[in-house]
């Protein structure tokens, strides 16, 4: 009896191995084949990277064992990000801090550097990071006759929520730093219209930077932040903590499905962190209490203007704004170009497939209604601006006829499609604009 019982257990634990070995081939071979279709390369031929970033996680936003607290408060630009590493390849947080590979002012190592400085607010920093990585502003640049060697050195001086006048600002206190410039870019519209109208919410004048990311700062600065606030931010460390370890262990994966597994637990852990910081910026955001004083000083309106009044001065503010910037270039000899650029929640002939429109679109947006009453007003003063000389450019049509998606999410950020639809669009102008010919792709020897 106790052999038979004994043999019955040799055979159920060698049933239970040998499934357990088919389960195992199966996950295997499925998470090869998942991983193939998502990254297009084989798990066990793959090139291995040292970059986080390569490992297929979106990162966006998120700084690895680092503060998640970046911005900091600045006495001329209103906020920028605190000086420190990003989490992409030759990228950092410099001196001044903007996203960059660069510190600043920065000179010219060789004669046949061309310096890009590009303002604006989040889309014209991705559009920064975008050009280092791809030059195609260079690759058009350089069909210009005499051209064809010169080296475009891209500065960004664009940070996430920066509108008006704070490009105008930065410029000339860049320039009065020493920064040289062969070439200003300036990437607008959407913040204009759509973070100064929640400057009219708050009764704050629509020359104070966005409320939405200067607020929270100066709740920092004045210590007012909430138990909740506090319990937060808390939260958000212990997030990043597992976050690191996860993307290392996932970093030291040997099989595919250690891999797959592993990519949920971090994509996970990715959207626990941003929930979070979603959570902390709205527990920040708490107003001060009638008795206690700010430490901060800012130009009020007495009250909520009306649509109608207050977006005809946004738009009479982004036309003065941008004329000055064209004529402070002007009398340094720089060229300026001003592109006004597009947003989804802008209506043109574009049709946007289901699956875009979930990514993209969201009827509740506290965006939507800045870009629905300020774009066209926007719109309609750009012939005033080309009657004063500035090159500027109607951008919001680019996508009309692309058939797949170009945002990435529900605010105004484009994706790898759209960033190089963007990119091109930007280089073949100002190349058109230089020469005052049509663009000609020629291929270089």
């Amino acid at each position: 009896m106790n052999k038979l019982n004994l043999k019955l257990i040799k055979e159920g634990l060698k049933l239970t191995l040998i499934n357990l070995v088919i389960l195992f081939i199966f996950l295997e071979l499925g998470s090869l084949a998942f991983y193939f279709i998502k990254n297009k390369q084989f798990f066990y031929t793959r090139e291995k990277s040292e970059d986080y970033q390569d490992l297929g996680i979106n990162l966006e936003g998120v700084r690895v064992r680092a503060e998640s607290i970046v911005e900091r408060l600045h006495p001329f630009f209103g906020f920028v990000q605190k000086p420190g590493p990003d989490f992409r390849p030759g990228f950092k947080y410099n001196n001044y801090g903007f996203i960059t590979p660069y510190d600043y002012p920065f000179e010219k190592t060789n004669e046949n550097q061309i310096i890009v400085g590009v303002f604006g607010g989040s889309v014209a920093s991705n559009y920064t990071i975008f050009e280092v990585k791809n030059n195609l502003l260079e690759q058009a640049i350089r069909q210009m006759p005499g051209y064809k060697d010169k080296e475009v050195i891209i500065l960004s001086f664009a940070v996430g929520g920066y509108k008006q006048p704070q490009q105008l600002l930065i410029l000339n206190y860049m320039l009065a730093r020493g920064q040289k410039f062969d070439l200003i870019i300036n990437i607008d519209g959407f913040n204009e219209v759509a973070l100064s109208n929640l400057n009219n919410e708050r009764q704050l004048d629509l020359a104070m930077p966005s409320p939405a990311h200067i607020e929270p700062l100066t709740g920092l600065a004045n210590n007012s932040l909430s138990d909740k606030a506090l319990k937060t931010l808390l939260e958000i460390k212990e997030n990043k903590e597992e976050l690191g370890d996860g993307l290392e262990r996932l970093q030291d994966c040997q099989l595919a499905s250690c891999n797959a597994v592993m990519s949920v637990y971090v994509e996970t852990l990715v959207k626990n962190y941003r929930e979070n910081l979603q959570k902390f910026e709205r527990y920040r955001n708490r107003p001060l209490d009638d008795d206690q004083e700010s430490v901060v000083f800012f130009y009020n309106q007495d009250e909520v203007l009306p649509d109608a009044v207050f977006f005809e001065q946004v738009a009479d503010y982004w036309v003065k704004t941008s004329l000055l910037m064209h004529q402070v270039a002007a009398a340094n000899n720089i060229p300026y170009f001003h592109f006004f650029q597009p947003n989804q929640y802008w209506q043109t002939n574009r049709k946007f497939s289901e699956a875009e429109k979930k990514i993209a679109l969201n009827e509740v947006s506290p965006y939507k209604k800045g870009v629905t009453i300020g774009y066209p007003l926007l719109l309609e003063r750009i012939d005033e601006l080309k009657a004063n000389n500035v090159n500027i450019f109607n951008a919001v049509n680019i996508f009309d006829q692309i058939s797949e998606p170009v945002y990435k999410d529900n605010c105004c950020h484009y994706n790898a499609k759209g960033e190089e639809i963007f990119s091109t669009y930007i280089g073949r102008s100002i190349v058109e604009k230089l020469t005052g010919k049509p663009f000609e792709n020629k291929t270089q020897d």
